[in-house]
Order: structure tokens, then C-alpha cells, then sequence
């Protein structure tokens, strides 16, 4: 146990106390709204820091390494279902964003044999954009704050199928390349 592999644990922690204060209060509390946001946001800066600490000081474990994608997707899942649950957010933009992150998971799974794909500049500014799309859901706003905050949730849900193209494209280059070839180059 390090720290990089504490934060994660920490993140996953925060992912049920993030659910209880969204839904707290019938799920429009302004209050509680403020509290899920920040949970939230403490759980999104910590999974910037946890994976920059461990490759910096080699502090990269296979717990982390399975744990951390495990903690993102926990954190960003409960948070659109839960808007959608609460009326804030279409069920369709959930499920196909929840579906590609399922999918992907299973798809590196899969290609794991052959090669490993890494993340790229795509699936960063994906998880950015999602972050801050949701962040700004979070928050009991309305006006035009609502709409950008629409806004960036629809530019999200283009960087994710987008990317999760990207990922199938190069998952397919993995797979006919064969075991270890693709890790060569």
C-alpha cells in the first residue's frame, strides 16, 4: 500500500458518500447538491494525483492498475446515473456513455494477450470534458449555466464515442498483430 494506491481508495470511498448527498433531500437540495458537487470534485482531482505520484516516484502497482479504472468508472458512472435518476440528465446520454466505458474495459481485457493499448490524448481530454460536464450537472444552477453545462455532457458524449472508435480501431491493429508483436512496437 502507497499513497498513490490510498487515494484511489479514498476515491472509492468518496463514490457512495457522493451518492448518499446527491440523492439527500430528494435530490434538489441546494445544500446537498454543494456537498455531492464538492465529494465529486475532491474525487476527480484525487485520480489526477494518484496516477501522476505513481509513475513519478514508481509507485505503479497491479492493484492500482486495476483498482484506478475501477474508482474512475464507479465515480462517473454513479454520477450520470444518478442525474438521470433525479430528471437531469437524459437516460440515453448515460447508457451510451456507460455502455462504451463498459465496453472498452471488456475490449482491453480481451486484447490484453496481444498488447497493451495506452491511453491516449483523446480519452484524457474525454475524461476532462466528462468531469467537467458532470461537475457543472452537479450544481443546482439553471440558465445558462444549465446550458453549458448541457453543452459540455453533449461534447463528452462526442469525445466518447469518438475515442471509444479510436479504441476499437487499434484494439483490431493489437488483435491481427498478434501476441506480442504489437508490444514491440
Amino acid at each position: 500500500m502507497n499513497i498513490a494506491n490510498m487515494l484511489t481508495m479514498l476515491r472509492i470511498a468518496i463514490v457512495p458518500l457522493f451518492v448518499l448527498a446527491l440523492f439527500a433531500a430528494d435530490g434538489h437540495d441546494t445544500g446537498w447538491r454543494i456537498g455531492a458537487t464538492v465529494l465529486f470534485a475532491v474525487a476527480a482531482i484525487t485520480d489526477r494525483f494518484d496516477g501522476q505520484l505513481a509513475r513519478k516516484y514508481g509507485l505503479v502497482t497491479d492493484f492500482g492498475k486495476l483498482a484506478d479504472p475501477i474508482a474512475d468508472k464507479a465515480l462517473v458512472g454513479a454520477a450520470l446515473i444518478g442525474l438521470s435518476m433525479l430528471g437531469d440528465l437524459a437516460w440515453w446520454i448515460t447508457i451510451v456513455i456507460c455502455a462504451r466505458e463498459i465496453g472498452i474495459t471488456l475490449l482491453r481485457l480481451v486484447v490484453v494477450r496481444r498488447g497493451v493499448i495506452p491511453a491516449g490524448r483523446g480519452g484524457k481530454l474525454k475524461t476532462l470534458v466528462q468531469t467537467l460536464a458532470i461537475g457543472v450537472l452537479l450544481l443546482p444552477l439553471s440558465g445558462g449555466f444549465e446550458t453549458a453545462g448541457m453543452a459540455l455532457m453533449y461534447l463528452a458524449l462526442v469525445l466518447t464515442v469518438a475515442t471509444g472508435l479510436d479504441y476499437v480501431g487499434q484494439a483490431v491493429r493489437v488483435w491481427l498483430a498478434g501476441p506480442g508483436r504489437a508490444k514491440e512496437s
